[in-house]
């Protein structure tokens, strides 16, 4: 759900710029390519904020980008309140580090396969699946921030083979993009062989952030949320338990051979 003061705050600002720009809803609605009535429902708050209509709107009334910039605030102010502080220490991070022994990390997912994921969630309708989408995605925007130089990823052999044949399709793009990731000098992605059956990542998925203080942060996943780390001997543990699964991780290259060997043996 979009954080409701921001959501407000676009929905008047799209009013005002349409009215300024001197066009009805029926003719701004063709030219963003909706209809009179949706564009009427988008302003009113009975229907959710569309992406796409925003996007084309920013277009059409040469806003440089307004409306698209705030729907993006408006879905980070949505995130629950203890996601939130784990948001800004990912953005501020000059380093991060993730460990996920069941899932490709989220900042590194493609659309196609983050959306399959999402899905899993029989909770959840197809509005509330695309926007937790949009906004994994956007947070991809990090990999290129000039204040992030390394993000290490490290996930177990089985993240890869976990394909039936239905699945296989997606997941070799998946894999083909993972492998494009980390030809970024920033990216470098790590796989535990399925060789080393017990280690002490087993326990369950974490991520750590260092900021520009040089002090770490912590996340920890589950089933229903998560939990940011700042206590200093919760984060001693942390950044031991890195060190030991990264030791117990393929190198970079080696890793990447994985990959391919992966894909190869479903062709």
């Amino acid at each position: 759900m979009e954080g409701e003061p921001t959501a407000e705050l676009i929905r008047a600002q799209l009013r005002r710029l349409r009215m300024n720009a001197e066009l009805s809803q029926e003719e701004f609605g063709k030219l963003v390519h909706f209809s009179g009535s949706q564009v009427s429902a988008v302003e009113l708050g009975q229907r959710p904020l569309d992406r796409f209509l925003l996007k084309r709107a920013d277009e059409v009334l040469g806003t440089g980008g307004l409306l698209t910039s705030l729907l993006k605030l408006a879905e980070r102010d949505g995130q629950p309140s203890w996601f939130r502080p784990w948001l800004e220490a990912e953005r501020q991070a000059q380093q991060l580090r993730c460990y996920q022994p069941s899932l490709v990390p989220g900042l590194l997912q493609t659309e196609n396969y983050a959306r399959a994921i999402i899905r899993t969630d029989a909770m959840l309708g197809d509005d509330e699946v695309e926007k937790r989408l949009a906004v994994r995605m956007d947070r991809q925007s990090i990999l290129t921030q000039p204040n992030l130089t390394t993000f290490v990823a490290v996930m177990d052999e089985l993240v890869l083979r976990r394909a039936d044949e239905s699945f296989r399709g997606l997941m070799s793009q998946q894999i083909a993009h993972l492998i494009e990731c980390v030809e970024r000098s920033k990216v470098s992605v790590h796989i535990v062989p399925a060789e080393v059956s017990l280690h002490v990542g087993l326990a369950g998925p974490f991520s750590l952030a260092r900021g520009s203080d040089g002090g770490w942060v912590g996340y920890l996943e589950n089933q229903l949320g998560g939990a940011v780390i700042d206590k200093e001997d919760d984060l001693a543990v942390l950044l031991s338990r890195w060190e030991s699964v990264r030791s117990e991780a393929l190198p970079r290259g080696r890793s990447v051979d994985l990959m391919k060997e992966v894909m190869t043996s479903w062709s």
